[in-house]
């Protein structure tokens, strides 16, 4: 038998009023809204496997019985009187589970609450993905984060429209452009509604490799009339503005509500060096992000208004990868009904997906990486582009080295007169 113990708070009359479950790829997290403080402890038996959760002076008023457990590891949930006043809960497994426990107390969201994480065991071998990705003629793969999951909801807007369902809906869309350019690939951070600690989304991102960290959300302020898109690069020396401020203390904080653990570990034999070698690659992956950004946020300006015309800067712990460019986008203020409407339409969800799709296409033409596909086909190959506010075709000709009678003649365009959204085809050169 193998047990873990775990204890918060004095041991009080509590009720367990309500209980989640969420899924995700190689985890299980159950999530247990109890009505007050609470004293508990968990451990795990074998012979069958399962998983024993005591929790002191309580009464069970969730109704165990709706939780959807077939994707998961548990094949049954028990429950009953332990003593006169304590709640038993069994989990009863269909596999080896790893168990993490933890409380969490009240915040603007949510009450106390018992979380009980379970890690799979046994994993699935997969290849290095050095023996999956080609090192030349590669595809650029742009990592896609949708904000928040599972147990946070991120903002609420009007008639209960979640930060969490439209940041993972419009990734999904930006995911599916990517993929149709054969120079590039989009890569999904989170695959499903469940929650990932801001320095895992990172880590994933690393383990595909990408070129690119995207992360996906939708704003929200006291003010409804707040409104507007923004796109946001790393601040190393602090937020560029109060929004900016307010912003990143709002999104950082997700890791409380969600529940985080662990810490970044990093290598500390010669920490001088360390130190240097990390300053140098921000630095640089910085920059990257605010060029980059520049572009994304050109051709957002053709879909949204802009909450403003520059790249921001705060400090984001989802961006603060040394090692890949990343922006946080803000697709709308979810707080204000109008773009709260149009935050939960598909159509101008495709619409945002689409611009930014363009802004970091447009990036990668003007800055392709050696040994990519894009690198060696550029010039071989038409691309697909949607006219942004600002765009003249002079200037498109321009960017892409080619002619406005080219682009006319190959679009079958009677004149020269665009319009903010239209699509168009840019010839091979």
């Amino acid at each position: 038998m193998f047990s873990t113990m775990l204890f918060a708070g004095p041991a009080l009359t509590a009720d367990i009023d309500s209980a989640r479950i969420w899924r995700a790829p190689d985890n299980t997290r159950l999530v247990f809204d109890i009505s007050d403080s609470f004293e508990h402890s968990i451990f795990r038996l074998d012979n069958p496997s399962r998983v024993v959760i005591d929790i002191k002076s309580a009464k069970l008023k969730a109704n165990l019985d709706q939780l959807n457990i077939s994707p998961t590891p548990i094949s049954k949930i028990r429950s009953g009187l332990r003593g006169s006043a304590d709640m038993r809960i069994v989990l009863e497994l269909k596999s080896h589970v790893r168990v993490n426990g933890f409380t969490l107390k009240a915040n603007e969201q949510y009450g106390d609450r018992l979380v009980v994480d379970l890690y799979d065991k046994d994993q699935v071998a997969k290849k290095p993905l050095s023996k999956v990705l080609p090192t030349t003629n590669r595809p650029i793969v742009i990592s896609i984060d949708a904000g928040h999951g599972g147990e946070d909801p991120g903002a609420i807007g009007p008639k209960h429209i979640y930060e969490k369902v439209v940041a993972f809906q419009i990734a999904q869309r930006l995911e599916k452009l990517f993929d149709k350019n054969p120079d590039f690939r989009g890569e999904l951070v989170r695959t499903g509604d469940y929650y990932l600690v801001h320095r895992k989304r990172t880590a994933i991102a690393r383990k595909s490799r990408a070129d690119f960290f995207i992360s996906i959300h939708a704003d929200a302020f006291t003010n409804p009339k707040a409104n507007g898109a923004s796109v946001y690069a790393l601040s190393t020396k602090g937020a560029t503005s109060e929004a900016a401020r307010y912003l990143a203390k709002k999104e950082n904080r997700a890791d409380l509500i969600g529940g985080a653990e662990g810490s970044l570990n990093l290598d500390t034999r010669d920490p001088a060096l360390r130190e240097v070698l990390l300053d140098l690659s921000m630095t640089a992956t910085l920059s990257s992000s605010l060029d980059a950004g520049k572009y994304v946020l050109k051709n957002m300006g053709g879909v949204a208004r802009l909450h403003k015309k520059r790249v921001e800067q705060a400090g984001f712990l989802v961006l603060k990868s040394p090692d890949i460019p990343s922006l946080l986008i803000e697709t709308g203020f979810i707080s204000n009904p109008k773009e709260a409407r149009l935050l939960s339409s598909g159509a101008y969800q495709q619409r945002m997906a689409a611009a930014i799709y363009n802004g970091l296409v447009s990036y990668y033409m003007d800055h392709t990486p050696e040994g990519t596909s894009l690198a060696a086909n550029k010039g071989k190959r038409e691309r697909s582009y949607t006219i942004a506010s600002g765009d003249t075709l002079s200037g498109i000709a321009q960017r892409y080295n080619t002619s406005v009678t080219t682009i006319l003649s190959y679009n079958k365009m009677g004149s020269s007169t665009i319009k903010v959204g239209q699509k168009i085809i840019i010839p091979a050169r």
